[in-house]
């Protein structure tokens, strides 16, 4: 049992530990490794971290730190010795969750519109929540390109036609569903609200729609499991429509942990399919994230530690090697995921652990890769810029399903083609549907909707009513 005032000593980037779940970790060795910033672990720097940490990672994620990073239990009796985070006070930290003020949060009837949901969901998030949900790579210019492509795309009305009954169902990977659209994946919902994929996966079943989970979820694989059982036994009781949970699989590095990783979902028996993500070999720059971590590290006095010459001098004195500078990249996935590594011959491996269930390629941008696809048996390809999150200059889904009737017409027949980015309402997804795709992911309004409103909020995005 380790004392909350010797853990407190140990708030620098030479001895960092931190207080998860009551448990004591040493990770020093990791702060210049950390996906999302070294000042994200700094500003923890003997402090009880477990309040920020669930936001963004599952429980198991710790397990990945450095061999030797865990040091022992905490005695409950003396966490009040720890640290305050850096750059907050103890009033801060036990507000940090709250609203902002910059508008109040409008009643779920008022949000007429996907789209209504983005200003509930601002009011209602703390800016870096809300930086996280929003953000995108560079200046933005894929993300606005994602949203704008689908205005260049005009219906031809033809009159006189009977249109009294309208089927809008469609078939995804061979499943019945009554939506012409699912649950694009998203991360850390743990950010944007305490249950998050809990709250998510229950909105998605008793909507009737399918959804994707991401690797990088806040909750465990088993805690998504059993919500979704509970939920659609909920559901079938009453003779509603089943949905359907598929997993969007980030690659780690460790080729050992990958198949660890299938396996495991494969073992949870409520993933129907695999969506491999290969688009993010490397993240993205995420310019608001860079933003707001240069800005914490200013607010926490952390800007400059360790990287002066004097301090590199003062270890270099004690016979220590010069202090490691990380590179701030944005973005919180957990740590050893994205392969930079993964290549077409990797889909065999991949197929034989996964078995006979269906494979989609998340991800893919241009005709050449779609028509690759098709030749490495996979069963769906998603048309996807990850949310103008990644490339600063990325086609939109839109461009890019246009440039595939073009160029490779045969693709539309023989896979099941699905497309994603900057869908805000139904005559976008009907012209998704018109030019040939199987169905559309939506992202940020669900997102947008949860923070808000919780499940009722995502209910009511998707039926409007």
């Amino acid at each position: 049992m380790l004392d909350g005032a010797e853990v407190a000593k140990h708030s620098s980037r030479r001895s960092c530990w931190i207080v998860i779940n009551d448990k004591v970790y040493d990770v020093t060795s990791f702060v210049p490794e950390h996906p999302g910033g070294s000042t994200i672990l700094l500003k923890q720097a003997g402090a009880d971290a477990s309040t920020e940490y669930a936001k963004y990672h599952s429980p198991e994620v710790v397990n990945d730190l450095p061999p030797g990073s865990y040091l022992g239990d905490i005695d409950t009796s003396t966490l009040d010795r720890l640290n305050t985070p850096k750059g907050l006070s103890r009033d801060e930290v036990q507000n940090a969750t709250a609203q902002s003020d910059e508008g109040q949060v409008p009643h779920v009837t008022l949000c007429v519109r996907a789209s209504d949901f983005e200003a509930a969901a601002k009011a209602t998030l703390p800016n870096k929540s809300w930086i996280y949900a929003s953000s995108s790579a560079n200046s933005g210019q894929s993300f606005q390109g994602n949203i704008d492509d689908w205005s260049r795309v005009t219906f031809r009305p033809r009159v006189l036609r009977n249109v009294e009954e309208v089927e809008v169902g469609t078939r995804i990977l061979g499943n019945a569903s009554r939506l012409p659209f699912y649950c694009s994946p998203m991360g850390s919902m743990g950010s944007i609200h305490p249950d998050g994929e809990i709250e998510m996966t229950r909105a998605i079943v008793q909507t009737g729609m399918h959804g994707l989970m991401s690797t990088s979820s806040s909750k465990t694989t088993e805690q998504i499991m059993e919500t979704y059982l509970t939920e659609q036994e909920r559901r079938s009781s009453t003779g509603g429509t089943a949905s359907k949970l598929m997993f969007q699989l980030y690659l780690p590095t460790d080729h050992q942990r990958s198949l660890e990783l299938i396996r495991r979902v494969k073992k949870a028996g409520c993933f129907h399919s695999l969506w491999l993500t290969i688009d993010t070999p490397v993240l993205g720059k995420r310019t608001a994230d860079r933003y707001q971590q240069a800005q914490e590290a200013l607010n926490a006095g952390l800007a400059e530690e360790d990287i002066s010459p004097a301090a590199e001098q003062e270890v270099a004195s004690q016979g220590g090697a010069p202090p490691k500078v990380s590179k701030d990249i944005g973005g919180r996935p957990p740590p050893g995921q994205l392969s930079a590594r993964t290549t077409w011959e990797d889909l065999a491996w991949i197929r034989r652990e996964w078995g006979d269930r269906p494979i989609v390629l998340k991800g893919i941008q241009t005709a050449d890769d779609a028509r690759l696809a098709l030749q490495h048996g996979v069963q769906g390809i998603l048309l996807s810029n990850h949310g103008g999150r990644q490339m600063h200059a990325a086609p939109s889904a839109l461009m890019t399903l246009l440039e595939i009737r073009t160029y490779a017409p045969e693709v539309l027949g023989k896979l099941e083609v699905y497309v994603d980015g900057g869908l805000r309402d139904g005559a976008d997804v009907l012209k998704a549907l018109c030019l040939g795709a199987t169905a559309v992911g939506v992202g940020r309004p669900f997102l947008y909707a949860l923070a808000a409103y919780g499940r009722r909020g995502v209910e009511r995005c998707v039926d409007g009513e």
